[in-house]
């Protein structure tokens, strides 16, 4: 139970987190500029910023005072005395999703850390291919040295996500064969991807996630999203990014220093997001246990 006076300041503190976070993009959106880095938290991802700024407490946590009312206009609150409190008919919608997203992050924090792909995923998107994704920024190196950077170094991806836009070329060049239905297997903790992807099983999660967990995991994705795209093969300097250039030893003992601490940040909260998945979990049984 939190009383009003706590959870509205928590509220206040979200909306003004997310107002700093989001500012630039804001701006950007409204003079219809597009940014080869950002906009990939707001396209790929599919959550929009007007609900990442909607602040919800979590399951399991009832507001007091007369200013929760307001949240009983929106979908899955319920009036729990004299609180307000989200349904336990949402987590009951939702448990099949809780269930896969906890035994997924349990899979994946089960694994020891993988440090050795040094970001070749986005090489092996434009692998052999005069195609590139992200239009009007062009490669570091000429198509020829590109292909020659993923040539000289294993491929090692183990995220599907990523895994199917690789050219057809490239697919053949992974270590493994990955598929949808295999992510269990093989999701890692160092993985770039998987960290960032926290984000996405919180916002999936939606209400039943409290806010300040899904911004801590938004903030990994922005710095994730960064690391990925610094070591990539785009020339990104015009946009005020340096390269990472995993092509040199010293690129990649840096990419590797750097993804080690993505994986810290990432280990506490997956751990904190799994075991609010077992919460509720376990709450759910333990209301359909008779008597």
């Amino acid at each position: 139970m939190l009383d009003e006076a706590e959870w509205t300041a928590r509220e206040r503190r979200h909306i003004d987190r997310v107002d700093r976070l989001l500012g630039p993009h804001r701006t950007r959106a409204q003079t219809g500029q597009s940014h080869p880095v950002w906009d990939f938290l707001f396209t790929y991802y599919s959550f929009r910023p007007r609900q990442l700024a909607r602040w919800h407490p979590g399951y399991g946590t009832a507001l007091d005072g007369s200013a929760a009312g307001k949240f009983l206009r929106r979908t899955g609150y319920q009036q729990a005395g004299s609180a307000v409190t989200l349904s336990a008919d949402v987590l009951a919608s939702r448990l099949d999703t809780v269930t896969f997203i906890a035994d997924l992050l349990t899979a994946t924090a089960d694994r020891p850390a993988r440090l050795n792909c040094f970001g070749m995923h986005e090489w092996a998107m434009v692998y052999r291919s005069r195609e590139v994704r992200h239009h009007g920024v062009p490669l570091r190196l000429d198509p020829h040295h590109t292909d020659q950077v993923l040539e000289s170094m294993p491929l090692r991806c183990s995220h599907f996500d990523a895994y199917r836009f690789f050219t057809d070329a490239a697919v053949g060049r992974n270590a493994e064969r990955l598929s949808r239905d295999a992510q269990l297997r093989h999701e890692q903790p160092g993985c770039v991807h998987a960290n960032m992807d926290l984000y996405k099983w919180c916002y999936k999660l939606g209400p039943l996630v409290p806010s300040e967990t899904l911004m801590d995991c938004f903030e990994l994705a922005c710095t994730a999203r960064l690391l990925d795209m610094r070591a990539s093969p785009y020339d990104l300097t015009g946009y005020g990014i340096t390269p990472i250039r995993v092509e040199t030893a010293s690129g990649r003992t840096d990419y590797v220093r750097r993804q080690q601490e993505v994986a810290r940040r990432a280990a506490e909260l997956r751990t904190a997001l799994r075991d609010h998945c077992r919460g509720m979990i376990a709450g759910d049984r333990a209301e359909k246990v008779p008597g």
